[in-house]
């Protein structure tokens, strides 16, 4: 393997450096894209205990909020609870787009090294092919083994850039659209929780209103 890499030259070395931090990004990426720790699935439960109990109060917001993804989500609506539907939906959507854009974290690097490492492959191709017309030039035809050193400089960097780039590029498809499914679930998730709490608050006041109703009426 060290041979290999030798006799790719010194661009072997970005490419080592590219597949090492695609790696790190994918596997950071996967962990915390867990379904248990962006959409925990007793999380809405517990909020909704707190709405009942009536506990919500900025301790448990916290909570909630630095709980995951969703938590953040969540709370953002709980927060503005005592407000209109549309102020509520609207700090939901806001608190949404910072949590995908931390959900994209790494992302932008890992597309980046999908779209750079066979660039420095065929850039490898390149300065082997000059090498092997530089020999041509200077000593002809007739040593084969100039002429193969070039050429395996050039073959071996330009299969190091994709196979870095190959991996690289799945990886990066499957993340983006991982993000893409959990946002919606987080949407779905937090509007159902939404309507729930108004309806929930609706019917509050509807039941303490009628007490006063019934002692006019007397």
């Amino acid at each position: 393997m060290l041979e290999i890499v030798q006799a790719g030259g010194w661009l072997m070395l970005p490419i080592i450096v590219c597949s090492i931090v695609a790696a790190a990004i994918i596997m950071e990426r996967l962990w915390t894209f867990q379904q248990k720790r962006v959409l925990p699935q007793d999380l809405t439960a517990q909020a909704w205990q707190w709405v009942k109990a009536d506990q919500l109060d900025p301790e448990h917001l916290q909570i909630l909020h630095q709980s995951s993804p969703l938590g953040q989500v969540l709370a953002a609506g709980l927060a503005n609870r005592d407000t209109s539907r549309e102020i509520a939906k609207e700090s939901i959507e806001d608190t949404g787009r910072h949590v995908v854009h931390e959900l994209e974290r790494y992302l932008n690097p890992l597309g980046t090294i999908a779209v750079i490492s066979p660039l420095l492959g065929l850039l490898g191709t390149v300065i082997g092919m000059v090498k092997v017309f530089a020999a041509i030039t200077a000593n002809g035809v007739g040593n084969p083994g100039i002429l193969a050193g070039g050429i395996s400089e050039a073959l071996i960097t330009t299969a190091a850039g994709l196979t870095v780039a190959i991996p690289s590029l799945i990886g990066y498809r499957y993340l983006r659209g991982r993000v893409d499914s959990l946002v919606v679930h987080m949407e779905k998730e937090a509007m159902k929780f939404l309507e729930a709490l108004l309806q929930h608050q609706s019917l509050e006041v509807i039941a303490n209103e009628s007490p006063k109703r019934f002692e006019r009426r007397a």
